[in-house]
């Protein structure tokens, strides 16, 4: 039995394939996963910060110095952290996720422009495959943090093995209400809205796509930032404490940001909103560049080689 069904390498009636369309998807997330690694860094770096090596909450303030001063001694290693587990991830997050939200997509004929089903089947359904990989990424680096050094994959992986891999999956539940924020407004919302923005802007203004992209992106990120920052928030906390350690459940961790916000209010809660803002701006609109451009090329390729032709 095939692995594929025939009908997945079949041009479809918008010129592309379902294949050519996953593989526009994980193209796109690639490139967008290079390019904003050292803003996700610093946004993990200014979280991670939330706490000194007693434990104890600091100033946001403090945290943000702090995670500073990490990329002015090592600028390069610490924008670079983490991006090794993160493009592997491309492969495990995302072929599962991309999968899922474009399989369900097809079957209901949305082709490759997913609503609001598809992103549900895909939160829910990515997440055990998702949830390692940020777990690695994390204990990177908190490791990073304390030593400088980047702790090797191999090592996390042998300790979680000691506990039958249970450590791997710590933060699962914050996780499936993160990637369905992601789903909704970045994979379904913010290319509904740019086309939105480009009928009614673009064409009487001259935007072009990118611009009314960054504009959609601009719109989108706020909203998902405000919903996801605090999610994000409880899976640094119960990702980064160790491995070997007492793991921190979601009732623990939702008591911590409890304790950060009375003392700092708000600013606890929202530890990295701003920076977060700035990321997800730059990665919204860096991953459906990306993921456009192969589209469009995939479709020129398909007309030059006979295999689709624009209706008149």
């Amino acid at each position: 039995m095939p692995l594929f069904d025939k009908d997945y390498f079949v041009v479809g009636p918008r010129g592309i394939s379902q294949f050519q369309t996953m593989a526009a998807y994980l193209g796109g997330s690639c490139f967008q996963t290079v390019m904003d690694n050292p803003v996700t860094a610093y946004r993990q770096l200014v979280q991670q910060y939330a706490k000194d090596l007693n434990g104890k909450a600091v100033d946001p303030k403090i945290a943000t110095a702090e995670a500073g001063a990490v990329f002015r001694a090592s600028p390069l290693s610490a924008s670079m952290s983490g991006v090794v587990p993160r493009l592997i991830g491309v492969g495990f997050k995302r072929i599962p996720k991309f999968g899922i939200l474009l399989g369900i997509s097809f079957v209901m004929g949305e082709g490759e422009s997913p609503g609001v089903w598809a992103a549900f089947g895909a939160s829910i359904g990515s997440a055990p495959f998702i949830n390692p990989i940020r777990m690695i990424e994390k204990q990177q680096r908190a490791f990073f943090k304390q030593t400088g050094a980047t702790k090797p994959i191999t090592e996390i992986i042998k300790e979680s093995a000691a506990k039958n891999f249970a450590p791997l999956f710590r933060g699962t539940v914050p996780l499936m209400g993160h990637s369905m924020a992601s789903a909704l407004l970045g994979l379904v919302g913010q290319p509904r809205l740019q086309k939105y923005i480009q009928k009614e802007l673009g064409d009487k203004t001259g935007l072009g796509r990118s611009a009314t992209g960054l504009v959609a992106s601009s719109v989108v990120s706020p909203i998902y930032v405000f919903v996801t920052n605090p999610l994000s928030r409880l899976e640094v906390i119960m990702q980064t404490s160790s491995i070997s350690g007492k793991s921190i459940g979601v009732v623990d961790a939702i008591k911590e940001v409890g304790r950060d916000s009375a003392k700092f209010g708000l600013r606890g809660v929202f530890r990295g909103q701003g920076i977060g803002i700035v990321k997800a701006i730059i990665s919204l609109t860096l991953f459906h560049e990306g993921r456009m451009f192969l589209q469009d090329a995939f479709k020129q390729y398909n007309i030059d080689n006979g295999l689709f032709t624009e209706p008149v």
